[in-house]
């Protein structure tokens, strides 16, 4: 029963119910039947036998002269059982089926709040609001739902607006920093090793502090971003390659495109979404090796796959990798400057555009990572 969904149970249980009365009421309607139709044959039975007016008690079963009435009432009797239990039969079937389409029509409200509720994502919480108009048995969980719906979207603004505010407020201290670096370093030609290592060191890791603080801020600012544009994902992919092309130079790295597709969305989160994908696979692909950049499409989505030549990524991590700041590994991300936001701003373009991104097949010989997004046409039926 576990398994079951409630309307079915809801019909199980009624049939077992109809079930049983029927058996109950067969019962007793059929003793008493069988009870009467044995009266009925041992006054017809006496009544000939003696010739009176007057009937007498009589048992057909002992009596030569009455087997002719016994057989008619025994046929009687069988036939009498044998339709009682397919009226029982028929009944309870019939009892299922209308408790199947009753309660399907009774549980229609509940299936249409269930369907507000699957609607609900993080970036639209402040346009979800559940119907209220509902049966009395749902409207303190619908308005409880939608109270909870408006905590939550005024948790995930305020997160967004403290992200955003102190990234910018980090933005220009860090700029500062590093032009000071710079300008001290060029100021300075013949520095100590060790003044001159701790400088680079300055330097790197403030590079990296403004890396992230830009990112952070792209993630705030991502909901103010129209999403209304005509983009043709095979150009788009063509130019993030060009732009990553003095990356995959140095690493040896060929970078190959095939495919296109149309989409709905925003020109520059896309961008980002797909240097985000190339960038990381050709940091962490082997010297020597291909990135392969491969779209296409179906009756409603748009497929964005990037395959490398890495070292691959455990099962275990393929769907934290996704959070922010999450590093599968530490050293690496420092050597190549990571921060661990990549693929979490990946996450959030595609969420924002009703798409999603995961890890498609990993191993030891490379990692394929796919985007889905709504293609053109399925987006505009939506809308």
């Amino acid at each position: 029963m576990k398994g079951l969904s409630l309307q079915w149970r809801i019909t199980i249980m009624t049939a077992l119910l109809t079930c049983a009365a029927c058996v109950l009421t067969n019962c007793l309607v059929g003793y008493t039947g069988m009870r009467y139709m044995d009266a009925i044959g041992s006054d017809i039975s006496a009544f000939n036998a003696t010739g009176e007016d007057s009937l007498q008690a009589f048992d057909p079963t002992k009596a030569a002269l009455d087997d002719k009435v016994t057989i008619v009432v025994n046929d009687a009797q069988e036939s009498f059982g044998t339709t009682a239990w397919y009226i029982t039969a028929g009944v309870t079937l019939l009892g299922g089926a209308l408790a199947y389409f009753v309660s399907g029509r009774a549980l229609k409200p509940l299936r249409a709040f269930a369907a507000q509720v699957e609607r609900v994502q993080p970036d639209n919480l402040s346009e979800i609001r559940l119907n209220e108009d509902v049966p009395t048995e749902l409207q303190r969980c619908s308005a409880s739902f939608n109270d909870m719906i408006a905590r939550l979207g005024e948790g995930f603004s305020a997160q967004r607006q403290f992200t955003g505010n102190a990234a910018h407020e980090l933005r220009t201290p860090l700029a500062l920093m590093q032009a000071q670096i710079e300008l001290f370093i060029s100021e300075h030609s013949g520095l100590q090793p060790e003044t001159a290592e701790l400088l680079g060191l300055l330097q790197e890791q403030t590079e990296r502090m403004s890396r992230m603080t830009k990112v952070l801020l792209e993630m705030s600012e991502l909901r103010s971003v129209p999403c209304e544009d005509d983009v043709e994902l095979g150009p788009l992919s063509e130019e993030v390659l060009t732009d990553l092309a003095p990356l995959a130079e140095k690493k040896g790295i060929a970078l190959n495109c095939a495919g296109d597709a149309l989409v709905i969305g925003s020109d520059t989160l896309l961008y980002r979404l797909v240097f985000n994908l190339v960038e990381n696979a050709i940091r962490y692909s082997r010297p020597g090796s291909t990135v392969n950049v491969s779209i296409c499409d179906n009756n409603s989505r748009v497929f964005l796959r990037v395959e490398d030549q890495g070292p691959g990524i455990p099962k275990q991590y393929r769907e934290s990798i996704f959070q922010p700041f999450f590093r599968l590994d530490k050293s690496r991300c420092r050597a190549y400057g990571g921060a661990g936001l990549g693929l979490a701003l990946v996450w959030e373009i595609a969420a924002l555009h009703g798409g999603t991104v995961e890890v498609e097949t990993s191993s030891e010989n490379g990692t394929t990572m796919l985007a889905s997004l709504p293609k053109r046409s399925a987006a505009l039926t939506e809308q």
